[in-house]
């Protein structure tokens, strides 16, 4: 009965969308119409694969499972967003402003010549108004942020960060090559220069319970980012945590959400969140093909894969079965004195 109530209620969701501050109602607000990001390759590597910090990246990384397939068509930046619009003015005909989105691997990760280059292609592309930059808080330092707030005189530009967790024993587990103190200081250096800044995060990583999840909250609302993404933790094919997902003793250190425990853990999280900070994604969602795990995938009565786009209308039923909202049980505390970059 749960899931059967998907239709209605994304329908519904779509009408009275204000219990949490969206993504989408945050670029209309700024640009006035609908804004769609459109991903780019633009053949970074990362220090956590190539030996600087490690090798083999962090235990859950498959860039590929998350890149659109135009990318693999394309072979440079211009070719690849002149798919992405097609793409997309194919799905969202009323699409109306780009943003370039560097997300394949880490795009800060390349020295500042390297980096001006690919970003000035991008921008030099007539659909396109601004940047978003997908990088690791271990990538950046004071000229590539200079760098970028330059662009950001004339253009929309934004930092996203992955966070992936805020407690520095899951960063060890899996292998991220970094602590939570280097990314609060690239959150706040990126900050400081006027820069929107984004942080991701993976939801039910090895060893953390629903407590760890939730204290996360607070940790997030103390830094100043603008925009945050919440993804379940999916397992993919091809990945160190592929490997270890054979171990029974890994597998008990998991969260095993059903979709009604994953709804009111979101709704949980909403409600301890600042009002203020943009809810970009509340899930996370790959092609069946790179499931190494579908058991953990979240379904429809029928057994299909539920999709994406459907949980922020389950999210907003609950909430408004609370009769509760973003920011709810929030509670400001001070804030922790800044790291300079």
């Amino acid at each position: 009965m749960y899931r059967k109530k998907i239709v209605i209620l994304q329908s519904k969701y779509q009408k009275t969308k204000v219990r949490y501050n969206a993504y989408s109602d945050y670029f209309r607000r700024r640009f006035g119409t609908r804004v769609q990001k459109l991903s780019i390759d633009a053949g970074f590597s990362c220090p956590n694969r190539d030996g600087r910090v490690a090798t083999g990246g962090c235990t859950f990384c498959s860039n590929e499972a998350f890149s659109p397939s135009y990318l693999r068509r394309a072979p440079t930046i211009t070719a690849q967003l002149d798919e992405g619009i097609a793409f997309h003015r194919r799905r969202y005909r009323s699409a109306a402003v780009y943003l370039a989105y560097f997300q394949a691997y880490s795009n800060t990760y390349a020295p500042v010549e390297v980096l001006r280059e690919r970003y000035d292609e991008a921008l030099r592309h007539p659909g396109v108004v601004g940047l978003v930059v997908g990088t690791r808080p271990d990538c950046v330092d004071g000229p590539v942020l200079d760098l970028l707030a330059d662009y950001a005189k004339e253009h929309y530009v934004a930092v996203e960060y992955g966070i992936e967790s805020c407690h520095d024993c899951t960063l060890r587990l899996v292998n991220r090559g970094h602590d939570f103190a280097c990314t609060e200081a690239a959150i706040r250096a990126t900050a400081r220069r006027g820069l929107p800044v984004g942080g991701h995060l993976i939801l039910g990583l090895p060893g953390e319970s629903r407590e760890d999840l939730l204290a996360e909250a607070a940790i997030l609302n103390r830094l100043p980012l603008t925009t945050v993404k919440f993804h379940q933790l999916q397992i993919l094919k091809g990945t160190a945590m592929e490997r270890q997902y054979r171990d029974e003793a890994f597998r008990r250190s998991l969260l095993q959400f059903s979709l009604e425990e994953y709804i009111t853990l979101l709704c949980d999280l909403l409600e301890r969140l600042r009002p203020d900070l943009v809810v970009e994604r509340l899930a996370g969602e790959v092609p069946p093909r790179f499931q190494a795990c579908p058991e953990r995938s979240f379904r429809r009565a029928d057994g299909r894969l539920l999709r994406n786009e459907e949980i922020p209308a389950l999210v907003e039923a609950e909430l408004e079965r609370r009769d509760s909202r973003q920011g709810s049980l929030y509670k400001p505390e001070s804030q922790t004195l800044e790291t300079t970059i």
